[in-house]
């Protein structure tokens, strides 16, 4: 009996019946006393809650899941203690997990696999853009209702137990065989791990197994780390295309080259769910079994009858009449009678018999083992490494079953006889044939992806850049460009534009900015400064600022100092400057070979304003307009170079 059940919880929640147990906590059916209602309450084992680093990550984690608001996703309704016991009161979802969906059916078809993921997808997609990465996405963690609709629970509570076990024993936490590479090496994850583990959890549902086994979850994760997961054709022929693409994008080992949030990875699922036939699902199973093959029960045999003819007691073969069967008897009955043939017959037997008993058991002699075809070329040559052979490469092929990288055929052949020190040549599979990349160029990122997955290509991430003549956010290039050819499993990298980028034009004439803009199409518009301290005629500021990205069309606005007027190679006065009195007439004093602030003080002094422009880098007056010893109103602007 659980010492729990018939138990009140912080004098609200009476529990009432266990429904599971798990690595981190219990979870049981009870009712909320308070408010009248049924709950799940998981209550945290008791190792963790004396943990009280993880007592306080789980609060953390619990209240940042409570504000997570979506249909698909399991309501956290509160979080509390009730003396050594930690727990959580959660929606109560009525029905099963997909695990025992799985488990039942072995697999599902293309477009339920699909439809099952959508709404796993749209629960990820709301904690993503809330910043909350779920870290355990498996299909334990999915609840499918009696009605069928979909709900994801625990959120972020894997984070917890990781954070806080990690620490302390650096174990390594999550269900190993939807770990992200990144999980493996670092213990790290973001957004994008839940997008591989929801790659993986596509691939079990349209195969009924997971890509990867193991002796030990170490060897698994290592597999993850290291190997390309297979393609889900490779295991059932006959998929389409699209499918896998989506399982290749989304658990590619290089972290950027996955969609980099659940949202993303949803668009693509719903399109690829769009395009496929309504009837693909009933097609398959017409022409697969409906689960992973099982194999003969124990202790019965199973027998062809094309292997066996004449036999009797088979339907469609006749039993033998006697007058068949007498001349079988007097055939046999004459070899008894040749003695010297049977003594020649039996020891030839026994001869073959002890050959081939020297033959298994020697040492020297043993097989080319059949598994290493579809092996990743890293396993197969240690594989056969450790069986003392010599492993060569061989030039690879493309193959359209065989992922890249894993053995296309040996030679010798499967089968054949070895011994130690002989050579075996490896032929490793270059992936499917490789298929042009179209030119997307122009085209809006929907339209881009929607066009590459037609061609049996996987779009992959998105990048951006500027550019002079594509429109802000649509399609500049892609990698590789239009026209190269890329494998199928190798995403295509997708360029959007920015846009025009403003260059600085701090500093540039104004002539020159407005030509730079209307050449590419941007519509300059001026304002006029006046700011003595900078050089007439050119831009003081710009909005929007240099490195922007704009579209054709847009406005410019730069802030232009006002044009200055030259006589005889010196500045004169604008005639913003309020008039001079022509009554008070003085002699401008001679400032020339003085230090700048030492004249523009005497020349203020006089009563006269000072405008300094400057020609060289020196700090010594040069020349003076007008001269010094010339008649010049008092307020007066004279104007020093240096």
């Amino acid at each position: 009996m659980d010492p729990l059940v018939g138990r009140v919880l912080d004098r609200r929640y009476r529990i009432d019946s266990r429904i599971a147990r798990g690595g981190m906590a219990t979870v049981y059916v009870s009712h909320d006393l308070k408010l009248d209602r049924t709950v799940a309450l998981k209550v945290m084992h008791p190792n963790l809650a004396q943990d009280d680093d993880f007592v306080r990550r789980f609060i953390h984690e619990a209240k940042s899941a409570a504000a997570l608001s979506h249909p698909n996703i399991v309501s956290v309704f509160d979080q509390g203690t009730d003396g050594a016991n930690v727990f959580l009161a959660m929606e109560y979802v009525p029905g099963r997990t997909l695990r025992d969906v799985l488990t039942q059916r072995g697999r599902v078809g293309p477009r339920e696999a699909l439809e099952l993921m959508q709404p796993v997808l749209a629960a990820l997609a709301v904690a993503h853009r809330a910043g909350l990465v779920h870290r355990d996405v498996k299909p334990e963690n999915v609840l499918v209702m009696e009605d069928g609709r979909i709900k994801v629970t625990d959120f972020g509570l894997a984070r917890a137990e990781s954070a806080s076990k990690q620490t302390k024993t650096g174990v390594l936490l999550g269900t190993v065989g939807y770990l992200a590479p990144e999980q493996v090496l670092s213990g790290t994850a973001d957004a994008r791990a839940d997008v591989y583990a929801a790659g993986i959890m596509l691939f079990e549902l349209l195969t009924g197994r997971q890509p990867y086994e193991g002796d030990t979850p170490l060897a698994v994760a290592y597999k993850h780390v290291n190997e390309v997961v297979p393609l889900p054709s490779s295991w059932l022929p006959g998929l389409p295309a699209q499918l896998d693409a989506l399982v290749a994008t989304a658990t590619s080992r290089e972290p950027t080259r996955r969609p980099p949030d659940a949202g993303h990875l949803l668009a693509a699922v719903t399109e690829a769910h769009r395009v496929l036939p309504a009837d693909i699902d009933q097609t398959m199973a017409l022409r697969l079994p409906p689960g992973p093959a099982a194999p003969p029960r124990a202790g019965t045999v199973v027998i062809q009858h094309a292997e066996l003819p004449g036999m009797p007691g088979f339907p469609g073969v006749p039993e033998p009449t006697m007058a068949t069967r007498q001349p079988a008897v007097d055939r046999m009955g004459a070899l008894f009678t040749s003695r010297y043939l049977l003594v020649f017959l039996g020891v030839v037997a026994v001869g073959i018999i002890v050959w081939a008993a020297w033959y298994q058991t020697s040492g020297q002699y043993d097989k080319i083992p059949k598994s290493v075809i579809g092996m990743s070329m890293t396993d197969a040559k240690a594989k056969l490494e450790t069986a003392g052979l010599t492993v060569k490469t061989g030039k690879g092929s493309y193959d359209a079953k065989v992922p890249k990288d894993h053995v296309l055929r040996v030679s010798p052949e499967p089968g054949s006889r070895f011994k130690a020190g002989d050579t075996v040549t490896l032929y490793p599979s270059r992936g499917r044939f490789p298929i042009e990349v179209p030119d997307v160029t122009g085209k809006t990122l929907d339209q881009a992806k929607a066009e590459l997955q037609a061609t049996g290509l996987t779009p992959g991430v998105v990048e951006r850049d500027y550019s002079d003549t594509v429109a802000r956010d649509m399609v500049v290039r892609t990698d590789p460009e239009a026209h190269e050819k890329q494998q199928p499993e190798e995403p295509v990298t997708i360029v959007l534009s920015n846009g025009i980028k403003l260059e600085n034009f701090v500093g540039w004439k104004r002539e020159d900015a407005e030509n730079w803009l209307r050449q590419r199409g941007l519509n300059p518009q001026i304002q006029e400064q006046d700011d003595r301290a900078k050089n007439p005629n050119t831009v003081l500021s710009m909005n929007p600022p240099a490195g922007s990205g704009v579209s054709q069309g847009d406005t410019i606005t730069l802030q232009v100092n006002k044009k200055d007027c030259v006589i005889f190679g010196f500045f004169c006065d604008d005639g913003n400057a309020p008039p001079p009195n022509p009554q008070d007439v003085i002699p401008v004093p001679d400032v020339r070979g003085q230090p700048v602030r030492d004249a523009a003080q005497a020349l203020q002094a006089a009563g006269f304003r000072v405008d300094v422009r400057r020609r060289t880098p020196g700090d010594r007056v040069l020349a003076q307009s007008p001269a010094g010893g010339q008649p010049a109103p008092r307020g007066s602007r004279i104007v020093l170079v240096r």
